[in-house]
């Protein structure tokens, strides 16, 4: 089940009811693209219309922030709980392990960190092959034969689960770009799943997850790259809420 937020359909599922549809949709063929949905993400699409439109026409968005959650409860939604694409890249590979037969393919991040991931599949769970990885250049924007080179790699070898780690909104608007040339099941988006299963980004504690503050001891890690999320994005995103609580979702910015 979904509901709108913001513009964006948001699934009120939990994590194991998530994964099980992910499951049942490998099974069955059929192509499923996941996103994950936080207050910046959700601010950044406002002006960025390609991303806005991947995000509408994802067909999995999972409630990646408290924010989402919150927002969720104000509008008097059914969102309970923070989905995290750590939980889906994780949950996965776990309900995937327990059959026989099952790929996935890791697309992002760098050499050093693929190779972490390589050996940790290879112990965690060893049932899911490695169909292959690939770490793309870093920069905003993919030539024509860059791109090529990418679709080749993963189509080469026609994995079940495709997962995406090359930071929004560049991965979510890379998939809804290529969606339809693309030999895989489940697209997935998971921004920083990779680092965190790798160990190369510490993820914060249960204790701060559980407070729904995981984001403040990253922040303090990695001020650099996140204090625009939390000290503008945030904002916005809690005054977007407020005034589509007060005005309906026809005064949307």
């Amino acid at each position: 089940m979904k509901e709108r937020i913001l513009n964006v359909n948001v699934v009120i599922d939990k994590s194991v009811e998530i994964i099980k549809g992910l499951v049942s949709s490998i099974e069955q063929k059929k192509k499923i693209i996941l996103s994950c949905i936080n207050p910046h993400s959700v601010v950044i699409s406002k002006n960025d219309k390609i991303f806005e439109e991947a995000l509408i026409k994802s067909d999995i968005n999972i409630p990646d922030g408290q924010g989402v959650v919150l927002a969720s409860k104000l509008f008097g939604g059914n969102v309970r709980e923070r989905v995290t694409g750590s939980d889906i890249f994780n949950g996965l590979h776990q309900a995937l392990n327990q059959k026989d037969g099952f790929s996935a393919f890791f697309l992002g991040s760098t050499e050093e960190t693929l190779s972490i991931i390589r050996i940790k599949m290879a112990q965690d769970f060893p049932n899911v092959k490695i169909a292959g990885t690939y770490s793309p250049p870093f920069k905003e924007e993919f030539t024509g034969k860059e791109i090529l080179a990418i679709l080749d790699a993963v189509n080469n070898t026609n994995p079940d689960v495709l997962w995406v780690a090359m930071t929004a909104p560049k991965q979510e608007k890379w998939i809804y770009q290529n969606r339809d040339k693309l030999n895989a099941r489940v697209i997935a988006a998971v921004g920083a799943a990779f680092d965190f299963y790798a160990g190369t980004v510490k993820r914060s504690s249960p204790f701060w997850q559980n407070l729904g503050l995981e984001w403040l001891p990253r922040l303090f890690c990695e001020p650099r790259r996140l204090w625009r999320r939390n000290f503008i994005s945030t904002p916005i995103f809690i005054y977007l809420v407020l005034k589509e609580k007060v005005m309906g979702p026809k005064q949307r910015a």
